[in-house]
């Protein structure tokens, strides 16, 4: 039976304003203690129903699940599931055979907080933020084969890094349905080896498709810098883009090889491209090529608030650089993943930047997330996509 959980009075505000966290200094009590990923019934002081969620320990006490009190089962994944998949097919990134990957479920902005899943071809890639998704897996599991039919032949569980530690769960990454050895998929008519065994993230960045295709219309006849590449994304459309030369600079050699085979894929035997294995910061201080089209793309400088003073710092350090390198009349595609640092304090970074080095700069574009990262109006915590595409004279 689902075990209650009961709020301070007048805790129940920021739910009624469906918010989907419930923080631990709200709860009252609850009727008795349940296991970490259980799903509980939320009450207010008087007892009256609100939510119900997956019950964690930490700051945040419950994710919710629903606003509704209703039972937590395979058909209530497979219609959020499938809800999902609607709202990708009407935004025209799902059931297109020029694109066959996207993110079908972005937590909170699909109502399933504490749960990722990114679909490539015929495989899903689902990652669990939360004990409560991990719990639920096979359930999730079910709702996708229910919802895709015969179009998804495999799904790949990979959560080993993303679930909380503490929960010492002894996760493995792996397949919990079929399996695929097919691991290429297609975004915008693009290629792309998709490593969900050992890759960052679900095995891409699909959250940057949208600013890639931007790019592409940027890259014609420039000499383009694509500096932390990882798979080297905006590399291929940059030669898409008919750039006149692209390298691509990452500080693992794993990456290397990922972006070499992704270049290869789509335009074998094409010398317009090169990469190295080398720091960011050492390779803009020691360039020569004159570049005029550079990819700032860093991983999160910061994770939680108390790096975010340091965050800060680098994004200055970097951009800086790069405004002093590039060449006059080049444009810089500048990012940030860091959830921890908002968009107006990336932009004065950015800003500083370029005061630091005294270039006359226009911003050209202001970028985010694409639809299929949705942001759950009640939940704007989860817009953490910030990016700029700046003019420098």
């Amino acid at each position: 039976m689902m075990k209650t959980l009961y709020l301070k009075k007048g805790k129940e505000d920021s739910l009624k304003r469906f918010h989907p966290w419930i923080f631990s200094g709200a709860v009252h009590h609850i009727d008795c203690e349940p296991e970490e990923g259980d799903i509980v019934r939320v009450a207010d002081s008087d007892g009256n129903f609100i939510a119900c969620g997956h019950w964690q320990i930490g700051s945040i006490a419950v994710r919710v699940l629903t606003f509704e009190e209703r039972e937590i089962d395979v058909s209530f994944w497979s219609e959020r599931l499938q809800v999902a998949l609607d709202v990708r097919r009407s935004i025209g990134v799902a059931g297109r055979e020029n694109n066959t990957m996207f993110r079908l479920v972005h937590g909170e902005g699909d109502n399933l907080p504490g749960l990722i899943i990114d679909i490539y071809g015929e495989t899903a890639v689902m990652q669990a933020h939360s004990v409560g998704m991990h719990v639920c897996r096979m359930q999730i599991a079910e709702a996708l084969k229910q919802v895709f039919g015969d179009s998804l032949k495999a799904i790949y569980y990979k959560s080993e890094t993303t679930l909380p530690f503490k929960a010492s769960l002894g996760q493995e990454n792996g397949f919990i349905y079929g399996k695929s050895d097919t691991n290429v998929a297609v975004e915008n008519g693009l290629k792309f080896h998709i490593d969900w065994l050992k890759g960052q993230k679900t095995g891409f960045f699909v959250d940057q498709r949208d600013n890639r295709s931007l790019l592409e219309h940027y890259a014609y006849g420039r000499n383009v810098l694509n500096m932390f590449c990882y798979t080297g994304g905006f590399s291929v459309y940059a030669m898409r883009g008919e750039a006149k030369l692209v390298h691509s600079v990452d500080s693992s050699a794993k990456a290397v090889e990922l972006v070499n085979a992704n270049v290869a894929l789509n335009f074998p035997d094409d010398n317009r491209h090169e990469a190295f294995a080398e720091d960011a910061f050492k390779y803009l201080e020691q360039m020569t090529t004159p570049y005029d089209l550079i990819i700032l793309d860093p991983p999160a400088f910061a994770k939680h608030k108390d790096a975010l003073k340091n965050a800060l710092r680098g994004y200055t350090k970097l951009n800086a650089k790069a405004f002093e390198k590039i060449q006059p009349g080049g444009v810089l595609f500048t990012f940030s993943c860091s959830q921890a640092v908002d968009k107006d304090q990336f932009r004065r970074a950015v800003f500083t930047a370029a005061a630091i080095s005294r270039r006359k700069v226009r911003i050209l574009h202001q970028l985010h997330q694409p639809a299929d990262h949705p942001i759950n109006i009640y939940h704007p915590e989860g817009e953490y996509l910030k990016g700029l595409v700046l003019y420098v004279e």
